[in-house]
């Protein structure tokens, strides 16, 4: 299995099969299991096998083909799947630290991921420093021997801005540290995050992973040390679990990813390069355009420019409302990664929570638009953004 490429993984790695010879991936919806006799149930509890499970908080058949599957396309040993991305984040920041713990993060972070860092993990006694993630000199000043973890989006949430994981992650290494990296807008398909130094990838499977804003789901990959000797005991002690149901949507999901995520990243650049054409925009940020300061950086982490594509419309937030209530095709929501484009205005929205002068550092202005590519027909999306502009 090792062998496989991309989509053949995606099709068939981590797949049980009952009694029944199912071609389909089973949904087990059930709690609990059943055993065969006292001393099974004993001897399970004391050390569970491979394909054993005890209660759906712990595992289940359904999440373990999901967690399988996405760990063998992330090349990690191990995965846990999780209720949410921001379930992900928090258990695999909180399940390994403690009072006294120093993290060094990049700034650029969603408003929820600040949230754990700024407000939960620093309540509980975790020394926090944040500094530029572009910027690998703050790196290496904030990262000191006693650092237990650095963490990052490798692609930040709304400006687009890449931290070099490879350059970050020696830098983290050399005094100890774990490198923990949210790689949601990287996506399992274009990300390399693991053989670049990454020591825990996470990922919101609500986004690309689901692509149809179906359900809820995360996931922690990493070694299995990490995931089943530190995450684990955190997780289902404290009910962070996914459905099953959900797990099964998103197995699903993960069949039609890669053909997704191309398609998408290919209509996200044709998208960008229009857009730079347009007098209302005053700024468009996109990996994948040569104009973007880190376009090299991005074509060697990720070999593209990604699903989404950044854009600052002039007139502020006037116009920027204005805009997005005239377009016709894509979809007003703060979700992303779907098949449907969906526009999103993140200073009023999904980093509405920010201070004014951090949304100022960030470069989250009043006029920008964080725009998701979806797979519709990119010619029809450039006519739709276009009239929309037409009436910002």
């Amino acid at each position: 299995m090792s062998d496989w490429n991309i989509r053949t993984k995606l099709v068939h790695e981590g797949t049980r099969r009952s009694q029944y010879g199912e071609m389909a991936e089973a949904l087990y919806l059930t709690q609990g299991f059943a055993y065969p006799d006292a001393e099974a149930a004993e001897q399970r509890f004391i050390k569970a096998g491979d394909d054993e499970f005890i209660y759906a908080r712990y595992g289940n058949p359904t999440t373990r083909m999901f967690e399988e599957r996405i760990a063998a396309l992330e090349g990690t040993e191990d995965a846990f799947a999780t209720a949410s991305g921001m379930a992900a984040v928090n258990g695999a920041l909180v399940s390994m630290l403690r009072a006294g713990d120093h993290v060094v993060s990049a700034r650029a972070l969603f408003g929820s991921c600040l949230y754990i860092l700024e407000e939960v993990l620093t309540r509980y006694g975790v020394k926090v420093t944040f500094v530029d993630g572009a910027d690998l000199d703050q790196w290496r000043a904030a990262v000191t021997p006693g650092t237990k973890a650095v963490f990052f989006e490798s692609m930040s949430n709304p400006t687009l801005e890449l931290v070099d994981i490879k350059s970050v992650s020696a830098i983290a290494h050399a005094r100890g540290a774990l490198v923990i990296v949210d790689n949601v807008f990287a996506t399992p398909i274009f990300s390399k995050a693991v053989s670049q130094g990454a020591d825990v990838v996470i990922y919101s499977s609500t986004k690309h992973i689901d692509g149809q804003g179906k359900a809820l789901g995360g996931v922690i990959c990493g070694t299995k040390e990490f995931v089943r000797k530190v995450a684990e005991p955190y997780l289902k002690h404290t009910g962070a679990a996914i459905s099953p149901f959900n797990a099964w949507l998103h197995l699903q999901g993960m069949v039609t990813l890669d053909l997704r995520c191309r398609a998408m990243a290919d209509a996200a650049l044709k998208v960008a390069t229009a857009l730079e054409a347009e007098p209302k925009v005053t700024k468009v940020i996109y990996p994948g355009l040569a104009s973007h300061p880190q376009h090299q950086l991005a074509m060697a982490q990720m070999g593209t420019g990604g699903t989404l594509v950044t854009f600052e419309v002039a007139g502020g937030k006037e116009a920027a409302f204005r805009f997005m209530n005239a377009l016709e095709i894509a979809k007003i929501s703060n979700n992303l990664g779907d098949a449907k484009s969906i526009a999103t205005h993140p200073a009023t929205t999904t980093h509405q929570r920010l201070p004014q002068e951090q949304k100022d550092k960030l470069g989250i202005t009043p006029g920008l638009i964080r725009f998701s590519v979806g797979l519709e027909d990119a010619g029809d999306l450039i006519a739709d953004l276009k009239q929309g502009l037409a009436k910002a």
